[in-house]
């Protein structure tokens, strides 16, 4: 599982997130440095490290590397709060109470993800009781539908991807 990423390695790895292409050491140098002073080796070695950990990888464009981000900021985001949450002694209750912090634009958002987690699998792969069998009230008909523009509307099996301006794209 990953750890959380430092204020640094967070700033340069947002960067790639956003650009969502491959990207140069000095390509973030020179946007980090509207922020604050920062050197060249400096964000290098941060590009390094966060090559070593997986988070991007890398190929050789003439005397550079082009580093291309490995997941998305979303897996990231979802990969540490699984972690959270698989180191709670009571699961449930740590749900409860972080479903109890949330705005209630995020609920929505979690209503949506619901909504798309049960449309997007099949009938066979959802765990009994879910309320998606003949006659619930949840997980069939119309009301199921993934809201427009959400990443569960696209062609059955199809996979998709985050683009750089944070919305859902089709993949191939």
């Amino acid at each position: 599982m990953p750890r959380q990423l430092g204020d640094l390695e967070d700033a340069v790895m947002t960067r790639v997130w956003q650009w969502n292409r491959p990207v140069t050491v000095r390509e973030v140098l020179e946007d980090l440095q509207q922020e604050r002073s920062i050197a060249y080796t400096t964000v290098m070695t941060v590009m390094d490290n966060l090559h070593q950990k997986g988070w991007v990888r890398r190929e050789v464009d003439g005397r550079a590397y082009r580093y291309t981000a490995v997941s998305t900021r979303p897996a990231y985001a979802a990969a540490l709060m699984n972690e959270a949450w698989s180191k709670s002694d009571n699961p449930a209750a740590a749900l409860v109470a972080f479903f109890g912090m949330m705005s209630p634009e995020q609920r929505g958002s979690l209503e949506d993800a619901v909504r798309i987690v049960r449309v997007d699998r099949p009938e066979g792969d959802r765990p009994e009781g879910d309320g998606s069998e003949a006659g619930g009230t949840e997980g069939g008909g119309p009301e199921a539908a993934p809201p427009e523009g959400s990443p569960g509307n696209g062609r059955p099996g199809e996979r998709r991807d985050e683009g750089a301006d944070g919305t859902a794209e089709a993949g191939r």
